[in-house]
């Protein structure tokens, strides 16, 4: 096979090597890099592809590679504390003090995550002001963005995720 034949094979079958994948993984990016996985392994592995039967033998290598992903201590670990993460409500949790001093400390770095927040790009920063400081449910978010739960779940994870990174940097304690 040609390097053009196999350009046209990867138009032809990348939707569908994404879908399977995507069934498999739930999560887009991790999807997009099995399915180029995939192709990367079909080219590296040309010479046993069956030339009748095409369709199939991406099906297996997308499947295979979903599984091997889903299988790797990485995965495995990623699922457990994103989930760990959704039990815990992915919400900032601030203590109040209990004396004036630390209160107007606290006010201070409220404004600061407030200014963090905002000054997040789309489409976290929508997400992470309804969610942080509007207060409002997933269900909620989803319905007003429309856009799936889990989606808004994987927004908000990512979100705090830069959250955190920007405030250990400044070195603000919640």
């Amino acid at each position: 096979m040609k390097d053009a034949e196999f350009a046209d094979m990867v138009q032809k079958y990348q939707k569908l090597i994404y879908s399977i994948c995507f069934q498999m993984v739930q999560d887009y990016h991790i999807a997009e890099d099995l399915t180029q996985e995939t192709f990367l392994s079909a080219y590296s592995h040309l010479q046993s592809c069956p030339t009748d039967h095409i369709r199939p033998w991406l099906a297996k290598i997308a499947t295979n590679k979903a599984k091997d992903h889903l299988k790797s201590a990485y995965s495995r670990k990623v699922l457990a504390t994103e989930k760990e993460e959704m039990a815990d409500g992915l919400c900032l949790h601030m203590q109040l003090p209990e004396n004036p001093a630390d209160l107007a400390v606290s006010n201070q770095q409220k404004q600061e995550i407030c200014s963090l927040v905002e000054s997040l790009k789309e489409p976290y920063r929508s997400v992470a002001v309804m969610y942080f400081l509007k207060e409002k449910k997933v269900e909620e978010i989803s319905k007003l963005l429309n856009r799936s739960p889990k989606t808004v779940h994987t927004q908000i994870y990512r979100a705090k995720g830069m959250l955190q990174k920007q405030l250990l940097e400044r070195s603000v304690q919640i």
